[in-house]
């Protein structure tokens, strides 16, 4: 076969002569090799550091709950799986909760008589809906925050955009009602308010006051109104009716003149302006507005005199 590569020395593979084969079956481990072996695992489970054995053995609970849920039953599965969200649930209106500074039934809470239209408090934000929050400011009741009376820099889609529950805020009480226990509430700075004539409201007599009502206005009618609150999608316009007609910025005749420019280069507080009604909303209380003369209507008449 050829000379030898290796040293020269044998290797014994097996010999007849090992104890281990006594037992008669060639080939299989002895009871004392078992023995050995296991000896050797259980020595090395128990040099593990004790936080690698925890995360085996969590490792392995962990495996055995998964294997478990996969022969789960739906029905229970079903069951489980609304527990956890009724679980959920409770913790999220837990979160929700705002620790306020006084009880809510508290005698040493101010009464709504006692207030001012127009003075200023502090307070901390209750809850949140999709017209506003409301906020306590010490008074017997909870005062509204409306949407509208956050912020003019900035367009609010939703309350929650800009406060959250627990906020603490500096608030302006707008009017009220001992009667009814209702209270509104502005964040507006001071001369927004003087501009926007918003503390003056509250002194109007709903009985008293003639104003126009929305079945008396139709499409294509012709008015002049003001001003009030400029926003960056147009204006809000006072019209002598309930409510405001809303002129948007592209039914402006200046709209396009200065590319990129803002509504508020062109719309300004307090100017007059003549409108056109494009549509009025009896069931949403909406006046939409449009300072371009409609094309349908008809232009002015020209009367001759014969002298």
């Amino acid at each position: 076969f050829g000379p030898r590569v290796d040293d020269g020395e044998d290797v014994v593979l097996y010999s007849d002569d090992d104890d281990s084969s006594g037992d008669g079956d060639w080939g299989a481990p002895s009871a004392s090799t078992d023995t050995k072996r296991k000896q050797s695992t259980m020595s090395r489970w128990d040099s593990l550091n004790p936080k690698i054995k925890a995360r085996i053995v969590k490792e392995g609970q962990e495996r055995a709950i998964r294997n478990k849920k996969r022969r789960e039953p739906a029905a229970e599965k079903k069951r489980r799986l609304y527990s956890q969200y009724r679980e959920m649930e409770q913790q999220s209106k837990k979160d929700k909760f705002v620790k306020r500074n006084m009880h809510p039934n508290s005698k040493e809470r101010t009464r709504l008589a006692d207030i001012t239209p127009g003075e200023t408090l502090p307070g901390r934000v209750i809850s949140i809906t999709k017209f506003g929050a409301y906020v306590d400011i010490g008074s017997e009741v909870d005062g509204l925050l409306h949407v509208s009376q956050i912020t003019r820099d900035e367009f609010v889609d939703h309350p929650r955009n800009f406060l959250a529950p627990g906020d603490d805020v500096e608030v302006r009480v707008v009017r009220l009602d001992p009667q009814l226990k209702k209270l509104q509430l502005t964040m507006l700075p001071e001369e927004v308010l003087e501009e926007e004539n918003v503390l003056n409201k509250h002194d109007i007599n709903e009985e008293e006051d003639d104003r126009i009502q929305l079945d008396e206005i139709d499409v294509d009618d012709e008015l002049w109104g003001e001003i009030r609150r400029v926003t960056d999608y147009g204006a809000y316009v006072e019209l002598g009716s309930v409510v405001r007609g809303f002129l948007h910025f592209m039914d402006h005749p200046m709209f396009g003149e200065v590319a990129g420019a803002h509504p508020k280069e062109y719309l300004h507080v307090g100017d007059r302006v003549r409108v056109w009604v494009l549509d009025v909303d009896g069931t949403q209380k909406r006046i939409k507005l449009t300072a371009n003369r409609p094309v349908g209507l008809p232009g002015p008449r020209r009367e001759v005199q014969w002298i």
